[in-house]
């Protein structure tokens, strides 16, 4: 009986570290869960319609159909880093809420396989999926579900005729939201079915404010003018931009950011150089020629990104007439 009891006693007392392991493991992951370090662009993409910055036309349909109106199929194209995917997806959250997200969205990119096959099975088959049109916390939800083809100009000709039928035929239950660098890549039949919107390179003032925004957040030094700095070289997109703010913050180590750090990081060439470079042309010397050329190769520059500054240099050039502007930029091409 004795023995009984001790081994109920026994059994009786482990449940207890256990259930303490249990609950410390719980909350050393829940600690670890804060402390995740997540890159800045991916931090700040905007969690709902309103925070897209500078795209008023979308934000203004978008928020129509928000508020009740029926989506139409979109077609998104522009420059990268402007917020095509960021749109949609804060759209799409804003609709369906957290819970219902991941079963009504289905999201595609160049990653995943997109081929004729994919188009015609999966694609297709959520396609044909029916949905109600409520939500868990009892917001009105749209009775649709949505198709993010992103990188649209990717896709084969095959598999983008391959989706003609299928956009009209599930248009009751789907609505598709196709995205694209080159709007010249889609076929005619594809954005002849969609409402097409440009996203415009976002301008320097939206980026400034966007930037000192993050940089306030994370507790980064920069000034003014380097702010500035980063937007050119950024021209336009905002990605890249914050991607070079991190990379900056990371290399400073909590010193100020400057406009020298901010060169090295994005691969610029230094203003500097390229006036050396300009100057050694101008003197009409070959050997200083020579030597700016050797200069160059031995600083490991991308030639690209000489061409490319070199052509801003001379048109914004007040020293040169405009026929020897023409000359030298067909020169460069």
């Amino acid at each position: 009986m004795q023995a009984f009891l001790k081994g109920a006693s026994i059994s009786a007392k482990p449940p207890m570290p256990k259930d303490r392991g249990v609950a410390a493991t719980a909350g050393s992951s829940g600690e670890n869960k804060k402390a995740k370090p997540v890159p800045w662009v991916e931090k700040y993409r905007p969690k709902c319609v309103d925070e897209v910055a500078f795209q008023e036309e979308v934000v203004a349909v978008l928020k129509k159909s928000l508020e009740g109106a029926d989506l139409p199929n979109l077609l998104f194209y522009g420059p990268p880093g402007t917020g095509k995917t960021s749109t949609i997806l804060a759209a799409a959250r804003e609709l369906f809420g957290p819970e219902l997200f991941r079963l009504r969205v289905l999201e595609l990119n160049a990653s995943d396989e997109r081929g004729i096959q994919v188009v015609r099975e999966k694609v297709k088959n959520f396609a044909q999926l029916t949905v109600s049109g409520s939500r868990s916390d009892g917001k009105p939800c749209p009775p649709f579900k949505i198709v993010i083809l992103d990188e649209a100009d990717s896709m084969t000709s095959a598999a983008q005729a391959a989706l003609r039928r299928t956009m009209e035929k599930e248009s009751k239950t789907t609505r598709f939201c196709l995205i694209c660098n080159y709007i010249s890549r889609i076929i005619e039949p594809l954005t002849s079915r969609c409402s097409k919107f440009r996203f415009k390179p976002l301008s320097d003032k939206i980026q400034q404010q966007r930037l000192l925004d993050i940089a306030g957040k994370e507790h980064v030094k920069i000034s003014n003018e380097g702010i500035a700095y980063l937007v050119k070289v950024s021209e336009g997109d905002l990605r890249k931009a914050i991607t070079f703010l991190q990379s900056a913050t990371r290399l400073t180590g909590g010193k100020e950011v400057t406009e020298k750090v901010i060169t090295d990081i994005a691969g610029v060439i230094p203003a500097e150089t390229i006036d050396g470079l300009l100057a050694a042309c101008q003197s009409g010397s070959f050997d200083k020629l020579e030597a700016a050329v050797k200069n160059l190769i031995d600083e490991g520059h991308a030639a690209t990104q000489l061409v490319n500054q070199l052509h801003d240099v001379i048109v914004e050039n007040d020293n040169l007439s405009d026929k020897q502007k023409s000359i030298i930029t067909e020169k460069l091409a």
